[in-house]
């Protein structure tokens, strides 16, 4: 990599909505660029969902080495602040090769929990609230716990669907544990410097209606691979 000179370390990062080109940027670049890549998938980190995470082929990957793909068995709960020290690790082990580590996925928490260098230290949990408020869920409905997410935290309410359970528990959580909004916990989690100087690629289509028709070919692709059978 005698084209990059600085003290932070190269990183090129292929992103992107789904069916948008990314597998097939991503390995063409690591070829061009003496790469390897790095899967920022939440779904390809699994075994035995190879099709339905669209998995890259072997021909595909054009021999260029993706590491992150198939690794965990299906059951296996996983969170971005794994996936962070997983990626910095792999990240280590390309650059002491003379490789340039190319991120490619969809996953943006996953990216920017990464490239942005977030403490997760900062971030606390408790298994007791979230149950209580998992339970409450329960019984009282989706729209309930985000009319308790806008009392408490009007922008995380704002920028999430009260049908992303998940995420609007997540963050009564935080408020309940800690007294911070996730805005203001996201603060304290980027108070570090980045290590990394990052190239950005996003993929995007000007006309969406052909992204829906990629996705829409993907999806029957899918089906004639055997998605129900490997479900």
């Amino acid at each position: 990599m005698e084209w990059f000179a600085g003290e932070k370390i190269p990183l090129l990062v292929i992103c992107g909505p789904t069916a948008s080109g990314k597998t097939d940027v991503g390995a063409a670049l690591a070829e061009k660029l003496d790469g390897e890549v790095i899967s920022a998938d939440s779904m390809q980190i699994y075994k035995g969902m190879e099709i339905a995470s669209a998995a890259p082929t072997a021909e595909e990957m054009r021999g260029i080495p993706h590491h992150l793909v198939g690794i965990l068995e299906p059951g296996q709960p996983f969170s971005a602040a794994e996936y962070k020290v997983l990626a910095e690790n792999t990240i280590s082990d390309i650059i002491s090769r003379g490789k340039l580590p190319v991120i490619v996925g969809g996953a943006g928490l996953y990216i920017d929990s990464l490239i942005n260098n977030v403490d997760f230290s900062a971030t606390v949990s408790d298994g007791s609230v979230r149950r209580e408020l998992e339970a409450e869920a329960a019984e009282k409905g989706s729209a309930h716990m985000m009319q308790l997410l806008r009392e408490c935290d009007p922008e995380a309410a704002e920028k999430l669907h009260e049908n992303n359970l998940v995420r609007v528990i997540r963050a009564l959580e935080l408020y309940r544990v800690t007294g911070r909004t996730f805005s203001e916990n996201m603060k304290l989690t980027r108070i570090k410097d980045s290590p990394y100087c990052v190239c950005m690629i996003g993929l995007n289509f000007e006309d969406r209606s052909v992204l829906y028709r990629r996705i829409d070919r993907r999806v029957g692709i899918m089906a004639e691979k055997g998605i129900a059978d490997e479900a």
